[in-house]
């Protein structure tokens, strides 16, 4: 698994991140195939062998390109794997789109992996929570807290930049993974969230993703769409040709109007100017 050696820190904690998936015997690992939960279901992996189990949510709140490729990365790992559907679009508390909406959404998952952790005996269910949410406005980690759900890279205390660091040094195919959060940080708060505006959403940075845009969010404002990309990727779109063709293509999705961010993208833009309490 490991094709370097690491620094004395990170194998230090990484040693300590075993010993601490080891305690639980048994470990169902939520696994979205995110940068965090790829390091921690590898390690698992490495360290419980079959009783390490990663789970991926089938929802509608995410991508089915990112669905597929949690299931080759698991693949590629060698983790015992599985899916289940949630359904958060049912919950009322989760299609109003209030500020604690993924309070909700991290409810209804670990709802879903307790049936999973009962039939196979599993004591402990984990997830890629990591120091660098700590702090921010992240409910999701609310409800894990009050679930009994445990965050064992942050027990550890490995940041992302060390969770990167040793990823590439493992040749995981995520070490270098943008960032990406659910489909529905798309929409402002309170405006409701619907199956219908999470394809056409889903549909809209799909064809930024097939034309080879790595990092990017298209947010939604009703008939407008306003598109954050990277810095070094904006260049990309303003050729008359591309303009035109995002132009169109987002129109035939129901956008009246598509407008590039001049700010760039940056994680939580529909935080801003919003008080959360």
């Amino acid at each position: 698994m490991l094709k370097q050696k690491l620094e004395p820190l990170l194998q230090t904690k990484l040693d300590q991140l075993y010993e601490c998936l080891q305690a639980y015997q048994k470990v169902i690992v939520a696994f979205s195939g995110g940068v965090d939960s790829t390091f921690l279901a590898e390690a698992a992996q490495h360290a419980l062998g079959d009783n390490a189990l990663a789970v991926t949510a089938i929802s509608d709140s995410y991508p089915i390109r990112e669905m597929r490729a949690a299931q080759d990365i698991a693949k590629q790992i060698g983790i015992r794997f599985e899916t289940v559907n949630t359904h958060e679009l049912d919950l009322e508390g989760y299609a109003s789109n209030p500020t604690n909406r993924c309070y909700f959404c991290k409810t209804e998952l670990f709802d879903k992996l307790r049936p999973i952790a009962e039939k196979y005996d599993v004591g402990m269910i984990v997830y890629g929570a990591i120091p660098d949410d700590v702090g921010d406005h992240r409910p999701g980690m609310d409800a894990a807290k009050r679930m009994g759900i445990q965050a064992p890279l942050i027990d550890v205390n490995l940041t992302k930049a060390e969770i990167r660091e040793i990823s590439k040094a493992w040749e995981l195919p995520t070490w270098d993974k943008p960032a990406f959060a659910c489909l529905s940080s798309r929409f402002p708060y309170g405006m409701r969230i619907t199956r219908e505006l999470l394809r056409q959403v889903d549909a809209a940075e799909q064809f930024l993703y097939d034309l080879g845009i790595r990092q990017f969010r298209v947010r939604h404002h009703g008939e407008l769409a306003r598109i954050e990309l990277e810095a070094q990727e904006i260049s990309r779109v303003l050729s008359k040709t591309v303009r035109k063709d995002i132009s169109a293509h987002f129109k035939t999705l129901g956008y009246a109007h598509v407008t590039l961010d001049l700010q760039g993208y940056r994680s939580g833009s529909l935080n801003e100017g919003v008080t959360i309490t």
